[in-house]
C-alpha cells in the first residue's frame, strides 16, 4: 500500500512513524498544483492538509482508495467528486482543542497585561536605569469580573468558556448556527454580545453565515476598552476594518492567528498600522502544539488503518 503525503511540511518535524508503519510512505514538503497531479498516479492513500483535491486530481489517481485530511476542515476537497468515485474522505477532529484554548488565553493575557511592553522595559535597560522599583506607566487589566463574549460555542468555544470562568470572567456567547444549544451560559444576539463584552473571541468555522461577520459596523458596537480575538477562521473578521478600528481607538486591541489569505500578504493593512503595540499576531499556529501534532498523526494513522482494512482487507496493510 502506497501512502503519499503531498504537503508534509505542514506538520513540521513531527514523527510520522505511525503512518509509515502502515505501508510505503512517500512525503513531499510542498506540492504545487502541477506537482500534485504528477505525484498521485500510483498512490492508494492520499494525505493532504491544504492541497486542493478536485476531479482533475482524482482522475490522475486511479488506485486511490482513501483521502486523509490532516486537519479538521475539508473545504479543500471536492467531496462530491470523491463520493462519485467511491473514495472515502476522513478528517481529524478534536486534536487541537487544548492548543487553541491555550493560544487564546496567551493572546488575551498578553493584550490585557501589556506583556511586550514590560518585557522590553527590562531588556532595554530602562527599568535598571529608572529611579523607581517598579514601572506603573502601563497598568494592566484583570480578567476577573470582565465579560468574555464567544462567537461560536462549539468544542473549542466551550473549553474557552470554562477557562474564562476559572479566571472569574462572565461568559456570554453568540451561536453562529442559530441553535444556542449550550445552556451553561447566556446566548445573546451578536449586537448585544459586542456591546457588553470586554473581550470577544471568535471560534467559529468560515461559512455563508460567518463570512464578514465582524466588520466596521460591528466593531463600532464594542467598548473602546475591549479586545477582539480571532482564532477561528480568516474571513470572519474584516481585516482592513479591524486595522482602522484599533488604530483609531474604536477598540483597545486585537489578536489574530488566522487571516483571509495565508500566508499573510505583505500589503495587508494589518502589517501597516500606526499602533502595532495594540495588536498580537501569530502565523496560524494556535492549533500546532507539539502534543496536538502528535495527536493529529495518530488520528491520520487510525483513519488509514480503520478505513483501508474495511476496503481491502488486513493482508494489504503492513
Amino acid at each position: 500500500m502506497k501512502i503519499v503525503f503531498l504537503d508534509a511540511a505542514t506538520l513540521g518535524d513531527t514523527p510520522l512513524d505511525g503512518i509509515a508503519a502502515l505501508g510505503e510512505l512517500v512525503t513531499y514538503p510542498f506540492s504545487s498544483r502541477e506537482e500534485s497531479l504528477e505525484r498521485v498516479w500510483d498512490c492508494d492513500v492520499l494525505i493532504i492538509n491544504k492541497v486542493r483535491v478536485d476531479e482533475a486530481l482524482l482522475a490522475r489517481a486511479p488506485r486511490l482508495k482513501l483521502i486523509c485530511e490532516a486537519a479538521t476542515g475539508v473545504n479543500n476537497i471536492d467531496l462530491e467528486a470523491a463520493a462519485a468515485r467511491g473514495i472515502p474522505v476522513r478528517n481529524c477532529a478534536g486534536y487541537s482543542t487544548e492548543a487553541v484554548v491555550q493560544s487564546t488565553f496567551a493572546h488575551l493575557l498578553s493584550l490585557a497585561g501589556h506583556s511586550p511592553y514590560f518585557d522590553e522595559c527590562v531588556k532595554s535597560g530602562r527599568y535598571s536605569a529608572g529611579p523607581l522599583f517598579c514601572d506603573i506607566s502601563h497598568p494592566y487589566v484583570e480578567l476577573d469580573g470582565k465579560t468574555l463574549g464567544i462567537i461560536g460555542m462549539g468544542t473549542i468555544g466551550t473549553r474557552v468558556a470554562a477557562v474564562a470562568a476559572a479566571f472569574g470572567m462572565r461568559v456570554v456567547y453568540f451561536s453562529t448556527s442559530g441553535t444556542s444549544h449550550n445552556r451553561d451560559y447566556p446566548s445573546l444576539p451578536l449586537d448585544e454580545l459586542l456591546a457588553v463584552s470586554d473581550a470577544v473571541s471568535v471560534h467559529a468555522p468560515l461559512n455563508a453565515r460567518t463570512a464578514g461577520l465582524i466588520g466596521a459596523e460591528q466593531l463600532r458596537k464594542m467598548k473602546p476598552t475591549a479586545f477582539l480575538l480571532n482564532l477561528g477562521r480568516g474571513g470572519i473578521v474584516d481585516e482592513a476594518a479591524l486595522a482602522e478600528a484599533v488604530d483609531a481607538g474604536v477598540i483597545a486591541g486585537a489578536a489574530l492567528d488566522v487571516y483571509s489569505s495565508e500566508p499573510l500578504p505583505a500589503d495587508n493593512p494589518l502589517l501597516h498600522v500606526k499602533h502595532p503595540e495594540r495588536f498580537r499576531f501569530t502565523p496560524h499556529t494556535a492549533w500546532a502544539s507539539r502534543e496536538a501534532l502528535g495527536r493529529l498523526v495518530s488520528q491520520v494513522a487510525g483513519n488509514i488503518r480503520g478505513t483501508v482494512l474495511e476496503i481491502v482487507g488486513s493482508e494489504d496493510v503492513n
